[in-house]
């Protein structure tokens, strides 16, 4: 139980400290974990737990959704792929596929692996031009 409190004090900090680049890779991060653990909800046959699981993953592409700044043409895209994935869970859900998990747990990786290439791009660009 205290190391569980000690893990949500440490998350807790984490967010609250996060620039806000950094809290989008945490929600990917999060995003990532959820639906490893559905799946291994699945391949247990857990179906409670994967249900729960692809809730979370769902609702945290619903959050990345949400704070899209729409005023980038990816946007529209981003919301495209997050709209796809949404459907992709759904399906995996609904069917037991774990097939459908692996294709979403890959698209937000190299989506998450992009965006953190892209951002330490950007700030060691800002440092040169400082």
């Amino acid at each position: 139980m205290i190391n569980h409190q000690a893990q949500d004090t440490y998350l807790r900090m984490q967010v609250q400290t996060a620039a806000p680049w950094e809290l989008t890779t945490l929600l990917f991060n999060g995003c990532i974990k959820f639906m490893k653990q559905a799946k291994d909800a699945m391949l247990r046959q857990d179906y409670e737990s994967k249900n729960t699981y692809i809730k979370k993953s769902v609702d945290i592409l619903d959050e990345l959704t949400i704070t899209l700044d729409r005023g980038y043409d990816l946007s529209s895209q981003l919301e495209s792929l997050y709209t796809y994935m949404k459907d992709r869970l759904f399906q995996s859900n609904m069917r037991s596929n774990s097939v459908y998990i692996d294709e979403c747990i890959a698209l937000m990786t190299e989506l998450r692996d992009t965006w953190i290439q892209a951002m330490k791009q950007l700030h060691a660009q800002s440092k040169v031009n400082a």
